[in-house]
């Protein structure tokens, strides 16, 4: 296994960490927003810009601007086939604008391609369905397992140390 942690989190804290050469980096933006200002130190990023959305009707006709579609989901899927294949170890952390739905969906598609712990995972009950969806069309092999919702807040878990304990591992 070549990725050994999966993280998700908001685009204010994703911008606000010391960049990390063994972290990889799934940046998830609306349409029309500046991209994330990441630190130049995280190397491997695959940017993405789509709508926290799920069409009212699936049936419409594709592509639906701003929407998730096949294509973003062919790039991360590559994207993350590559970060697995590769020769060093490396963790993977998807943002979006607060880290509840498009992240949380995306990195459970990381957990189930890589088998690596999902940091968190129990707060990913919010993943969007529709991105999860156009991946595992993608993907048929794999199954994606979204929690139920917990007990307890994921702002009274201290996130940020979590994922910034994680960064340094990582390095």
């Amino acid at each position: 296994m070549t990725i050994k942690h999966v993280l998700f989190a908001s685009r204010e804290l994703a911008e606000s960490l010391a960049g990390n050469p063994y972290m990889a980096v799934i940046s998830i933006t609306d349409p029309g927003t500046p991209e994330a200002r990441l630190d130049p130190l995280f190397r491997h990023v695959l940017r993405l810009s789509f709508f926290d959305a799920v069409p009212a009707d699936e049936y419409l006709p594709a592509p639906m601007p701003g929407m998730f579609d096949h294509l973003m989901a062919a790039q991360i899927s590559e994207f993350v086939q590559a970060l697995h294949a590769a020769p060093f170890d490396i963790s993977t952390m998807v943002h979006c604008e607060y880290g509840v739905s498009r992240s949380a969906a995306v990195a459970l598609f990381v957990e189930a391609f890589s088998a690596a712990p999902l940091a968190a995972r129990e707060f990913a009950h919010e993943a969007n369905q529709w991105v999860i969806d156009r991946l595992l069309h993608v993907n048929p092999e794999l199954s994606i397992d979204i929690p139920s919702q917990p007990t307890r807040d994921r702002r009274a878990s201290s996130a940020r140390d979590q994922i910034t304990s994680e960064t340094q591992k990582a390095a």
